[in-house]
């Protein structure tokens, strides 16, 4: 009898679970049977595994296999089991030492062939091995730079069972070459992107690169919209939710396209959620391990609640809330998409992070994004132009603005309306506004403003803070809240609005290098919040 173990990973949501993989071998008819809550993908594992330990050049145990995935009770799904099952199996067959993989943490699908195929989830898989207490990982050769994220972890990357076996048993390894002509794609590389996730979620391309691409779209781009551009600044300096309202061909979209490149880079920990989340959901570019660049998604308006919050079939997978964590989540024509799935993004927008129950598990996943809502003002969009002509009944446009509730629009700080262009600020004869380096140079600075006060605490921005923080830890100038508080009494506040006054009073005052808000700051927090001119400009320095 012959008995052998070694260790994977199972996924649910971003999280991961140590499997031990045990393989026994006793005497009798050969079978091999598969035990462990195992899917339907993981079942079909037996003949992979079998394929590839024979062409492998490995001889096949002719005895009764139990393969076991402990602890039972976890769902495991996907292949990329087949490695561990592997190693387990010839571990019991004494065809590799059974102490030299005890310990080890193998991830990856094997072809027929015996070649390893790369999987999604790598990062996320490593971090859990890695906060386990492992130490060494096998994984794909085209997924070892995304394991070697997680730091104090060994990564072996191999590209064929021949390999790890020659490691394993300290024979020479051999080359495995490209069966493809120079120049063509990897297919072993199908497995790490879904097809269309990416467009589907709106995720554009080249977020992932360097903040210095040249390629990325400029705000110097946009015509005239000074105030929105004002807005857009206060809402990346804070984190803080936007609302832009106006007509079409405005320039609510080309604001929004070009949010995240004004947002500073992600810090390493950020890109290492990020990188997890988009790893687990498929839309990972491969080359690019590490996600540095803040994400951009944005849904179309079609969008289910399931693909906007996460769930589906099985295990639930990361929706747009996911995917924009620590990014940018923009919803254009935000009164098109349905009612119910808009009202699912209050949670996350308040907690920082969605749970979602299903029959195969509850799933916690984060959510940390910055909003962007986008609207026209009735439905042909002219409500509010002078002699164009708006045909919508009063009741219609009532009804149309009602879809966003109430609750939602309270959880956004920033509501600004977006005037239509100018014939001068079209042309150019008005001047071309501020690049985006220069308005991300002033958003930076305020960042850093903001983490110095928030040292020692378990917030970032000023977006994070809790209201009574703000009310007793950190006050305003004397004074400075009269006028807020009189909005209160008057019914123009809710207790939750007032608040985030003062979240974005205090970014308006890092913006201006103040020490704390003073009433101009907080009057412009107001204007922001309740749409009502309060006579301040809002951030010295950008072009009035």
């Amino acid at each position: 009898m012959g008995f052998a173990r070694a260790c994977s990973v199972a996924l649910v949501g971003v999280d991961g679970v140590v499997v031990e993989v045990q393989a026994d071998l006793e005497p009798g008819v050969a079978a091999f049977t598969l035990v462990g809550l195992p899917d339907k993908t993981l079942i079909e594992s037996r003949d992979r595994v079998r394929a590839a330990i024979a062409n492998s050049g490995a001889a096949w145990p002719q005895k009764k296999l139990t393969v076991g995935l402990s602890p039972a009770s976890v769902p495991k799904s996907g292949a990329g089991f087949d490695l561990a099952v592997a190693a387990a199996v010839l571990g019991a067959a004494e065809i590799v030492d059974p102490g030299a993989i005890a310990d080890l943490v193998l991830i990856g699908e094997l072809g027929l062939d015996g070649r390893v195929r790369p999987v999604r989830g790598i990062l996320p898989a490593v971090l859990a091995a890695a906060e386990a207490g492992y130490r060494q990982v096998v994984v794909p050769q085209q997924c070892a730079a995304e394991a070697a994220l997680v730091p104090d972890v060994a990564v072996l990357g191999v590209r064929s069972l021949r390999q790890l076996i020659a490691v394993l048993t300290g024979a020479p390894v051999p080359e495995e070459e490209r069966p493809e002509p120079p120049g063509r794609p990897d297919p072993m590389l199908a497995g790490l992107v879904l097809p269309g996730a990416g467009l589907g979620t709106g995720i554009a391309p080249g977020r992932t690169g360097q903040a210095d691409c040249a390629d990325h779209p400029d705000l110097a781009d946009v015509a005239g919209q000074h105030g929105a551009r004002r807005a857009l600044e206060v809402a990346a300096a804070g984190g803080h939710h936007l609302f832009l309202n106006g007509p079409p061909g405005a320039g609510k979209t080309m604001l929004a396209e070009r949010l995240p490149w004004i947002l500073p880079p992600l810090t390493r920990q950020d890109s290492v959620e990020v990188t997890a989340v988009h790893s687990v959901a498929g839309i990972l570019p491969p080359g690019e391990p590490l996600v540095t660049r803040p994400p951009y998604c944005a849904p179309h308006h079609s969008a289910t609640m399931q693909s906007l919050v996460g769930g589906g079939s099985g295990v639930p997978r990361p929706g747009a809330v996911s995917l924009a964590h620590r990014g940018v989540l923009f919803l254009d024509e935000a009164p098109e998409f349905h009612g119910r799935a808009l009202d699912a993004l209050r949670q996350p927008l308040e907690s920082g992070h969605v749970v979602i129950a299903r029959a195969a598990g509850v799933v916690r996943l984060p959510a940390r994004f910055l909003m962007v809502l986008a609207a026209n003002p009735c439905p042909c969009g002219r409500h509010t132009l002078h002699g164009t002509g708006c045909e919508c009944p009063a009741s219609v446009i009532r009804r149309y603005q009602a879809r966003l509730s109430g609750p939602l629009l309270d959880r956004v700080d920033l509501r600004v309306e977006v005037e239509p262009v100018t014939r001068s600020d079209l042309l150019r004869q008005g001047g071309r506004g501020e690049p985006t380096a220069a308005v991300a140079d002033r958003v930076r600075a305020a960042r850093e403003r903001a983490a110095v006060r928030l040292a020692d605490t378990p917030w970032r921005i000023n977006s994070e803070v809790p209201g009574q923080e703000l009310r007793t830890r950190w006050q305003t100038a004397p004074g400075a809240l009269a006028q807020a508080e009189r909005d209160l009494e008057r019914g123009l506040l809710t207790a939750r609005g007032l608040d985030r006054v003062l979240r974005v009073a205090w970014t308006v005052a890092d913006l201006r290098g103040r020490d704390r808000p003073e009433a101009p700051d907080v009057a412009v927090a107001l204007e922001l919040r309740t749409g009502i001119a309060r006579g301040a400009a809002l951030v010295p320095g950008a072009p009035s």
